[in-house]
């Protein structure tokens, strides 16, 4: 699948360059958007803001005691969110293959617009040109292969950059690249990777898959491919149905919130609602869908599609934990879903290295038990 062309689109400092567009005064100057002006987190801060470490996510007491001239903005998400739909308006002009990978960014599979436009790279200065002339905005665009090489691309060059990876270009591009720069590899992957010696890309590339697979179990394989600039996962369009069958739950909180134990445990709960279904319907599924409802009542959803079967409510949640832990969340909470689609009977193709009977076989116990004596009289150790 590397003969695609894949443009990863990621928007400069999103929310807090909205706010410079409302109020020039605060370009050039160290910024930041937060919940709240009292006691809150950064959710995007300025470029010059960022010589003294903030971050998103950071509290606004530290990034103040950081960088005291900090200028904080009190956030608008429905400003931000109208933008974005203006600008997602503005991809789909060039391939109806756009996913949504956040508020503040998209992959594009360009492959067969080609046929429409001159190239690669004319299609993405097209989409910065019209970026910054239609919303005042910039953003930063990798080209490659694939998508783990095209979201390493346009983080780059930032801001207002473009960088185009040819395939050719790959091995010497990795080479001497810090694992820690590939999507993906956080700071603990990070830190376990370089205790056996792995510090680049070009290293995780040749280290042997049978040591990898040992140490970090079903990943291993993926890390090696990662380290090869490997990527096959589609682009999934937002509003791609896939199969007609799917199987999902959703429950709007008692309090919007963003107490991440709390979400946690929601999350979990309501896999193991869709994976009971699920054993009941005798359905295994491959795409995890994640369903957000902030405060400000603006939902979004992402989704994951998966290379194996699964119908586990603790894969499930694994797949769905994942999925919420990638995307910002600059309001509380009100609502959150999570659904399986791409549903086969019972008799599809499954992984032949796994013990799935016994597997089965404890997932359907557990449920006879729940169903006779109530929901969660047996549950996974993490929901507590």
């Amino acid at each position: 699948m590397d003969d695609r062309i894949i443009l990863h689109i990621d928007m400069d400092a999103f929310f807090i360059s909205v706010e410079q567009r409302e109020n020039p005064s605060l370009r050039g100057k160290p910024a930041a958007v937060c919940g709240s002006l009292s006691r809150s987190v950064v959710t995007s801060a300025t470029y010059e803001a960022r010589p003294y470490g903030i971050r998103a996510g950071m509290s606004t007491q530290e990034a103040k005691r950081r960088c005291p001239p900090l200028i904080l903005v009190k956030g608008n998400h429905s400003k931000y969110t109208e933008t974005a739909s203006r600008i997602f308006s503005i991809l789909k002009k060039y391939t109806p293959l756009v996913e949504v990978a956040s508020i503040d960014e998209a992959y594009l599979d360009i492959t067969q617009s080609l046929v429409l436009f001159q190239s690669s790279l004319h299609i993405a200065q097209s989409i910065k040109d019209q970026i910054r002339e239609k919303e005042e905005l910039t953003c930063s665009i990798g080209v490659a292969p694939n998508k783990l090489l095209a979201k390493l691309g346009s983080a780059l060059k930032k801001p207002d950059g473009l960088v185009v990876i040819q395939k050719g270009d790959v091995e010497g591009i990795l080479k001497d690249l810090p694992v820690s720069k590939l999507y993906g590899i956080g700071p603990k992957l990070t830190e376990a990777l370089n205790s056996i010696g792995v510090f680049t890309c070009g290293q995780l590339g040749r280290f042997p898959v049978s040591v990898l697979s040992k140490k970090f179990g079903v990943i291993g394989e993926r890390l090696h491919e990662m380290g090869l600039g490997l990527d096959d996962s589609p682009v999934v369009p937002f509003d791609d149905e896939g199969d007609a069958k799917s199987i999902s739950h959703s429950v709007t909180l008692e309090a919007d919130t963003s107490d991440p134990r709390l979400l946690k445990k929601v999350l979990l709960q309501l896999s193991e609602r869709v994976s009971r279904r699920m054993r009941r319907e005798r359905f295994y599924g491959k795409r995890i869908a994640v369903t957000i409802r902030y405060s400000d009542f603006f939902t979004f959803s992402k989704q994951k599609t998966l290379s194996k079967w699964m119908m586990s409510g603790n894969e499930i949640f694994q797949q769905a934990f994942e999925i919420f832990g990638s995307i910002s969340h600059p309001k509380p909470i009100r609502l959150l879903g999570v659904g399986v689609s791409q549903l086969k009977k019972e008799w599809c193709q499954l992984d032949l290295f796994e013990k799935r009977e016994k597997k089965d076989n404890l997932l359907k116990a557990m449920d006879r038990v729940n169903e006779r004596f109530g929901d969660w009289t047996l549950t996974w150790a993490g929901l507590y």
